[in-house]
């Protein structure tokens, strides 16, 4: 999220191509992520064809502008959370949209990822859920800055994680 969130305000660039595939981890520190294949694109005269980008993560304006901005990375990342939060590939847009309407409705629950078995903060995940519900709004305009979304983060959602990781095994 802070390099998003760098990149939008320091450099005023949209990455344009946020997925799971382009955040890397470091095993030895499992809270760093890094964000991937930003590249060239800055340099582009023309923006890649949306069909570079994979379907689940695209945010719809991109259809029609093919322009990526910071609110469509903002809808990208949302649909990473998501995927976080189900274990479900984003393999399409309506997904992710069935998804965000079920956090709507107060049914985070139901779309946690079973293989958790139960082993997570229901809190948490609807903390979870919500936030990215907020990222995948249809309108551009109604989506959080990524610096919200790392403010969020970093702060309700920190307390709760350090709590978690402070618990005895």
């Amino acid at each position: 999220g802070r390099g998003l969130a760098h990149l939008h305000t320091a450099a005023h660039l949209a990455h344009g191509n946020v997925r799971a595939s382009n955040v890397l981890l470091r095993p030895d520190h499992p809270s760093f992520a890094a964000v991937s294949e930003f590249g060239l694109s800055p340099l582009l005269a023309t923006p890649p064809p949306p069909s570079r980008v994979a379907a689940g993560y695209l945010a719809p304006e991109l259809l029609e502008t093919r322009e990526p901005t910071s609110p469509s990375d903002v809808y990208s990342f949302g649909v990473l959370l998501l995927e976080l939060l189900t274990g479900a590939e984003a393999f399409c847009s309506e997904k992710g949209r069935v998804l965000a309407a079920a956090v709507g409705e107060g049914r985070a629950g139901q779309v946690v990822d079973p293989r958790l078995g139960g082993d997570y903060d229901p809190a948490e995940a609807a903390a979870v859920a919500a936030l990215a519900a907020r990222c995948v709004v249809g309108q551009p305009t109604l989506r959080p800055s990524m610096t919200e979304i790392v403010g969020t983060m970093e702060g309700e959602l920190s307390k709760s994680i350090t709590a978690v990781d402070a618990k005895p095994s």
